[in-house]
């Protein structure tokens, strides 16, 4: 169900590549410069944020869903680290899915080269997937709210 970008420098919004109970997202792509530093480019997000910490040392790599996301993530699987009891040290919720990087090289026919940077995100129980997948629909296509309205008013 993937859409390839056809452009080396397209930011938009492709469509998730499902996965066993999960998804891939492409997040951001890397390009490669001859000698020069590779340049990055955040690849438009309706489900993930974009960095926020922009260091000198350049994108801070880190995966947090979108604070809608995360919402509804809370309302639905509980919070994100539980504690037994009070005295107990916080552990991570083990209903939440799991975020991982992916990355494979990608040719350019105009010559370019650069390293595609994929978010894995697998959820360990079946029915959490399945119910995330229906709500989020829309999202994991690529498509924004306006963009669903359209296509809602069209058919």
């Amino acid at each position: 169900m993937t859409t390839a970008h056809h452009d080396a420098n397209c930011i938009h919004a492709v469509p998730a590549q499902w996965l066993e109970r999960g998804f891939r997202l492409l997040t951001l792509r890397e390009l490669h410069n001859g000698t020069a530093p590779p340049a990055f480019a955040w690849i438009e997000q309706r489900l993930l944020r974009t960095p926020e910490r922009i260091s000198r040392h350049g994108l801070y790599f880190g995966n947090t869903f979108r604070p809608e996301v995360m919402a509804w993530l809370i309302k639905h699987l509980g919070r994100p680290s539980v504690r037994e009891n009070d005295d107990s040290p916080a552990r991570r919720n083990a209903s939440w899915p799991d975020l991982a990087w992916y990355c494979e090289i990608r040719e350019w026919p105009e010559g370019f080269r650069t390293t595609e940077w994929f978010v894995d995100v697998i959820f360990p129980v079946e029915t959490h997937w399945t119910v995330f997948r229906q709500h989020w629909h829309d999202q994991l296509l690529g498509r924004n709210d306006s963009e669903t309205e359209k296509t809602e008013s069209t058919t």
